[in-house]
């Protein structure tokens, strides 16, 4: 769209294209702000709240390396196992809009913070659901492990930080749309100029929960085993530079048992 188009607020292109209201999903936008959360907060980047009798996570993948300070060059692999990083912990309490499965009331995600050539992502990550009040009775892990200098990718690393969860109204982006949808609309929106006159600000970019993904790529949403096309948990972004990754984005299954789950990213 060129630099000189008026913008179009969602209200707006609601009126000019009617179904485009059917489309839109509550999410949840976790507006992180540096600070030192506790164990018992929502956080990016905290502390979580872990099981001492559950053992921290490792990440023991012989093929996760680092960039060495000239970044232009990489530290092949990183010997050995390294303890992964808290990402996310979320309680049910501070995202209403969440559901959680049947007797759990917090989240938690964790991942490696080097790169893994392999796999879907930058990251290779790993999700809990828990119950806060018996993880408190259980007793707390009173040392989350730290790798030692030069085992993490900087770039992986969020900041600790407080979160302010917020509800928004979030719609798809082009990207989202069925082909026909598209072809069907964007006349519809068509400027003098030949460009195609959207909303900036519809499809929301965030670290946020729930809503629709903010892809930069063709849109790559997984199935589960069972075949069924999973939801947009969750998706972090902005907060942590993640290289020349765009987002990471998180899907689950509510329809199968097991909680499967899935994630996704995208490179600018």
């Amino acid at each position: 769209m060129p630099g000189s188009a008026p913008e179009l607020p969602a209200k707006d292109l609601r009126a000019l294209i009617p179904e485009y209201a059917d489309l839109a999903r509550e999410t949840t936008l976790l507006n992180p702000e540096p600070g030192d959360p506790d164990v018992r907060e929502s956080s990016l980047g905290g502390g979580p709240l872990w099981p001492a009798d559950e053992p921290w996570p490792y990440c023991a993948r012989e093929d996760h390396w680092t960039y060495g300070p000239d970044w232009r060059n990489t530290t092949p692999t990183v010997p050995g196992a390294v303890p992964m990083v808290p990402i996310l912990q979320l309680f049910a309490r501070d995202v209403p809009g969440l559901e959680f499965p049947e007797g759990k009331d917090v989240l938690q995600l964790v991942w490696c913070a080097l790169v893994h050539e392999q796999d879907p992502g930058p990251v290779v990550p790993r999700l809990y659901w828990r119950n806060e009040a018996e993880v408190v009775a259980a007793g707390l892990l009173s040392e989350i492990p730290e790798a030692s200098a030069g085992q993490y990718d900087e770039d992986h690393m969020p900041e600790p930080s407080t979160l302010s969860p917020t509800t928004a109204e979030d719609f798809p982006s082009r990207l989202d749309l069925p082909e026909d949808m598209r072809e069907t609309w964007e006349p519809r929106l068509q400027l003098p100029t030949g460009g195609i006159l959207w909303p900036p600000d519809s499809n929301v970019i965030a670290t946020k929960v729930g809503g629709w993904p903010a892809w930069t790529q063709p849109a790559d949403w997984p199935n589960c085993g069972g075949g069924h096309r999973m939801e947009h948990l969750l998706t972090i972004t902005g907060d942590i530079q993640l290289g020349d990754c765009g987002g990471i984005y998180f899907f689950r299954c509510r329809r199968c048992t097991g909680l499967p789950w899935d994630w996704r990213f995208d490179c600018h």
